[in-house]
């Protein structure tokens, strides 16, 4: 495995509705014992089942260093709840919390609220950006020392280390500062899936991590040189964004070979789950290994078609011959989500120059 470019990889754990966190519990263990970099739990406001942000904070203790990633809605939610909800995940988790950043276009949607109208997914996405912004201003406003908790005195917070936002987005307000202190991580992960034009923006201002959706290596690899142009357009650090391919894996034939063709690239569903790999373990690490050697990603986001099943074979399979061949790592060599994907923590933009990246 490369010093410079080390592979990635993470998993979905979601799929039919479950309502005992034992099995979401389950299933993180899982990933966790591949050494995996994190798992994401999906949500919307019409999905049913539990909070993915709740589920996942009973699954942090449970856990001991896999990344824990939940889809948070920006649409229709109060970004200071949203701040402070994925905060609370890092600090539940000691340091492991991240999000995906997603958005509601539907009047089915909207009409559940009943606050406003559905917007288009230009105007939404904006807003989605502006809620990672504020976000991220909320994280800052507490500097990492700002609670004092001196009994003697009677003195619980250094006033002079907490800062308002004062941020206008285009349809909210928020004065700050934050409630729940700086997280471990200073800011949680930021994933977003760049599905389209308008969320691949927002990837490239400001995503850590980003799902990308390719059929072939070359195609992948174009994405990824995009968004890390784009990304330097907006004065970040090109480096700092990890790339991920999103694949749908059926393991279920996992003792037959995979279809021709599919050695070294996924089989199209031409829905809108995106590229589909029906096939055994063996192949799929042939597949990841090629990409990722190639420079096409950095990494994959695997989501399991039967996420017991598939899981269990992506890593005592696929995961497990990735190691034998030294292609990822058998171990975790940090306690928080960032150092498992080699990002820095970001400075306090209040009391550093300049801020993060």
């Amino acid at each position: 495995m490369s010093a410079t470019r080390p592979l990635h990889l993470a998993a979905e754990i979601g799929g039919p509705p479950r309502y005992d966190a034992a099995d979401y519990v389950a299933l993180a263990r899982l990933a966790e014992r591949g050494a995996l970099d994190f798992v994401t739990l999906q949500d919307s406001f019409t999905r049913p089942g539990l909070d993915a942000l709740a589920v996942l904070s009973r699954v942090a203790p449970a856990t001991e260093r896999i990344g824990l990633v939940a889809t948070v809605t920006t649409t229709h939610t109060e970004p200071f709840h949203v701040s402070s909800a994925v905060a609370t995940l890092d600090w539940v988790s000691r340091g492991r919390a991240g999000w995906v950043v997603d958005v509601s276009t539907t009047p089915a949607q909207a009409r559940l609220f009943g606050r406003r109208h559905a917007a288009p997914a230009e105007a939404v996405w904006r807003e989605a950006g502006e809620v990672a912004e504020v976000a991220a201003r909320l994280w800052d406003s507490r500097e990492d020392d700002a609670c004092v908790h001196d009994t003697s005195t009677g003195r619980f917070i250094d006033r002079a280390t907490l800062h308002p936002v004062d941020f206008e987005g285009t349809t909210f307000r928020v004065r700050g500062p934050a409630t729940v202190p700086r997280p471990p991580q200073g800011h949680p992960v930021t994933v977003v899936d760049a599905a389209g034009e308008h969320s691949e923006d927002i990837a490239a201002r400001h995503a850590d991590v980003v799902l990308v959706r390719a059929t072939r290596p070359e195609e992948a690899a174009g994405i990824r040189e995009r968004l890390r142009a784009r990304a330097a357009a907006h004065g970040r650090r090109p480096d700092a964004l990890r790339v991920l391919a999103a694949l749908t894996v059926d393991l279920g034939d996992g003792e037959r070979p995979a279809e021709p063709g599919l050695e070294r690239a996924p089989r199209t569903t031409g829905g809108a789950g995106g590229p589909y790999y029906r096939g055994g373990p063996v192949d799929l690490a042939e597949l990841i290994a090629a990409w990722h050697r190639g420079g096409a990603v950095d990494g994959f986001h695997v989501a399991p078609a039967e996420p017991a099943r598939d899981l269990e074979r992506l890593v005592n399979g696929t995961v497990a011959l990735l190691q034998h061949r030294s292609r990822f790592r058998t171990f975790y060599p940090g306690g928080t989500l960032r150092e498992h994907l080699g990002l820095t923590r970001p400075a306090n933009r209040y009391t550093h120059a300049g801020g993060a990246s």
